[in-house]
């Protein structure tokens, strides 16, 4: 049997094409193909298709069947707008903070003065400089290496939004951890190797639920599981938590404040924990959402609180 699927602009109502090539297994990914052909402009990752103008966007592999279709239907099609790769945004967003506070830590005279590179630097100024590059560092490498993305691309507004916050905060917080007046924190190296200490400790925990999470998922899938603790100590924190990275990268960022003791470190601190805690409730939902056997105990974010 051939259906013939009318694809109809979810915004405007005005009929773009009409695909006459499909059978009752086409998936809505053969949809995009044959879309494609008719309108080259939207290649598949642009495209977005819904059962009604507003409704929720079909997955690639929903046959035209399982959408209750029969020889004939109408798709609402939605533009997504032009796509980059994640691998290519998350490089952007973490190799320009790198770059900026290096460039900040060597104080150049056209920000600080001719005489600021020559003045001494207070040892915790390297020490936060250090933990600014290996945190960076990770997440480059957890990009390339790490990371599976469930989706190819995201809208490429989003290299610009996203770096600006985190360029943003780069600027921020290096020109004032960086300064030639900047003041060490207020109880010396207890404060300063303490929050060193769990500044690490946080770093390796995250790492750890990001390979974790990456384990989850073969190479190639969009395979979805429930996270469960392995004998990786880490790890364990998901029988209280959906999102340990999360967790682990706030508890990075909270000793960081606490070691430089500066205030627009803090600013950055709240704000990032503001925004995971967003995406940690919406992935908390999503996994109770999805699989019927979540563990309830869970909290989103924080042990027992949030």
């Amino acid at each position: 049997m051939v259906y013939e699927i009318r694809v109809t602009d979810a915004k405007t109502s005005n009929v773009l094409a009409t695909i006459a090539t499909l059978s009752p297994t086409s998936t809505i990914a053969d949809v995009k193909r044959a879309f494609e052909r008719i309108r080259s402009k939207y290649y598949p990752e642009r495209q977005s298709f819904r059962t009604e103008p507003r409704g929720k966007s079909l997955k690639d592999d929903q046959t035209l069947e399982s959408l209750g279709m029969k020889s004939s239907g109408e798709l609402f099609f939605k533009d997504l707008g032009p796509q980059v790769g994640w691998t290519t945004v998350f490089l952007t967003e973490y190799a320009g903070p790198l770059a900026i506070y290096l460039g900040f830590y060597s104080r150049p005279a056209i920000i600080y003065g001719a005489e600021a590179a020559l003045q001494p630097k207070a040892f915790v100024v390297d020490i936060a400089a250090a933990c600014w590059t290996f945190h960076y560092a990770k997440r480059l490498f957890e990009t390339v290496f790490v990371h599976r993305f469930s989706h190819a691309t995201m809208p490429i507004f989003n290299i610009f939004k996203n770096s600006m916050y985190y360029w943003g905060f780069a600027v921020f917080v290096a020109y004032f951890v960086n300064h030639p007046l900047y003041t060490p924190a207020a109880f010396g190296n207890l404060q300063i190797y303490g929050s060193l200490a769990a500044f690490v400790f946080a770093e390796l925990g995250n790492l750890s639920i990001h390979l974790a999470l990456r384990n989850l998922r073969p190479a190639g899938s969009k395979v979805r599981r429930i996270p469960y603790p392995s004998a990786n100590p880490f790890t364990w924190l998901f029988t209280l938590v959906s999102c340990p990275n999360y967790t682990y990268e706030a508890l990075a960022w909270v000793s960081f404040t606490v070691m430089t003791q500066c205030l627009p470190v803090g600013l950055f601190t709240l704000a990032g924990f503001g925004q995971m805690t967003a995406w940690a409730f919406g992935k908390h939902r999503n996994y109770r959402k999805e699989f019927k056997d979540y563990p309830r105990g869970r909290k989103p974010i924080l042990p027992f609180l949030l």
